[in-house]
């Protein structure tokens, strides 16, 4: 995954749902170039967030047998708020429909009660042999660097299900 957009996970049901936090720092290196005089967290890494967080749970459901996970599309989504240093984003997101390795999730973004953005997501569940052929050997370290990583975005809470 590129720059995490996730602090911590904070419930995840898999199969279902997940709830993780992204608390949005002045020491981020891209606020220093978005809007200098007015910083705030950029559109497209609000909606990385959300795509990291569906990713978690896909990863999750399916007890990481495949670790690619893609974004196919983004659906309807809305900003409705800037996230400013100090504030924390709460990403939720839900599986809504499963059709072969497509999965369709609604996700949001919100501070405080108030949603910040929104959307539906397709993620794409894509095998090593589709992506290529030397990618197979990678697989397994993928998933231990993928499961380990997961684990640190879990530490600490009890109010999760895991699949590890």
């Amino acid at each position: 995954m590129p720059l995490p957009q996730l602090d911590r996970i904070l419930e995840i049901v898999p199969g279902e749902s997940i709830r993780a936090i992204k608390c949005l720092s002045l020491s981020e290196d891209y606020l220093q170039d978005h809007f200098p005089r007015f910083p705030v967290m950029p559109g497209v890494l609000m909606l990385e967030a959300l795509y990291q967080a569906s990713s978690w749970l896909v990863l999750a459901t399916h007890d990481f047998d495949i670790p690619n996970v893609v974004l196919r599309e983004a659906r309807n989504v809305k900003y409705q708020d800037f996230v400013a240093p100090g504030r924390q984003l709460l990403v939720e997101a839900s599986i809504f429909k499963t059709n072969g390795s497509l999965i369709t999730l609604k996700t949001q973004g919100s501070m405080e009660g108030h949603t910040a953005v929104s959307g539906r997501l397709i993620l794409e569940r894509v095998a090593a042999e589709q992506v290529s052929g030397a990618m197979e050997a990678v697989v397994p370290r993928t998933r231990a660097a993928l499961r380990q990583q997961y684990s640190l975005l879990l530490s600490g809470h009890t109010n999760t299900q895991q699949t590890t």
